[in-house]
């Protein structure tokens, strides 16, 4: 099996976590409901996880991550494939906590920095390193400094991404697509309704928000988004 997916016929899910978006819970509750979902995630099947909590303290970021890998990890969560854990910007702590990655924004460290503080550390054979990236420029100077994968988006509206400018479209999608080796994973506004024509665009997989977290049955979701790859 590949270190990047289930495997190269079937579409990289990526669940990214954002505790005040969720609905009916209070402020108090949000780090045990997120884990709960982290866990339900890694049980339906989902391929990667990223812990998305920009305004937690390093120490507290540590300890989320810490419960998560040890929850996906759980007996009761380890499915036909278990998820990788991935921790946004922060890189310390994902060497620190042994994470399976870190996924890089506009105002993180530099790739190749990354990939050398990871590589001190024992972890360059199975550590992935991801960028998001908001056109075909970003795409190819994430590419090019090494990244395993980037993020491509958003690729239609959604309220989480209405900073990086409007929507990038399902065309521009294709051309990033067609332009790198390494997998593109679409995100912004993904819905079952959309999914299938993000995979057809040529993505390796899609990675969202809400798709993920407000799914009565995260099961259910994932084997439908699996049925409806091309």
């Amino acid at each position: 099996m590949s270190h990047l997916g289930n495997s190269r016929h079937q579409p990289i899910l990526c669940y990214v976590t954002d505790r005040h978006i969720l609905t009916r819970v209070a402020p108090a509750d949000a780090l045990e409901t997120l884990l709960r979902i982290i866990c339900s995630a890694a049980a339906a099947g989902i391929d990667w996880i990223q812990i998305r909590e920009k305004d937690l303290s390093g120490r507290d970021c540590a300890s989320l991550t810490r419960e998560a890998l040890k929850r996906a990890a759980a007996p009761s969560a380890l499915g036909a494939n278990s998820s990788r854990i991935f921790v946004n910007d922060r890189l310390d702590v994902a060497l620190a906590e042994r994470a399976g990655g870190v996924h890089l924004g506009e105002k993180s460290l530099a790739i190749q920095e990354a990939k050398r503080l990871a590589d001190s550390r024992g972890r360059g054979g199975n550590f992935l390193i991801g960028v998001s990236t908001h056109s075909l420029g970003e795409a190819r100077s994430a590419a090019r400094d090494g990244a395993d994968y980037i993020f491509f988006g958003p690729v239609f509206a959604t309220p989480s991404k209405a900073f990086y400018g409007p929507p990038q479209g399902l065309e521009r999608l294709a051309e990033v697509c067609r332009a790198f080796s390494i997998p593109v994973l679409a995100i912004g506004g993904i819905t079952l309704e959309n999914a299938p024509s993000c995979l057809s665009a040529g993505a390796a997989g899609i990675a969202a928000i809400r798709l993920f977290q407000d799914a009565p049955d995260l099961k259910s979701v994932v084997q439908t988004v699996r049925k409806l790859a091309p």
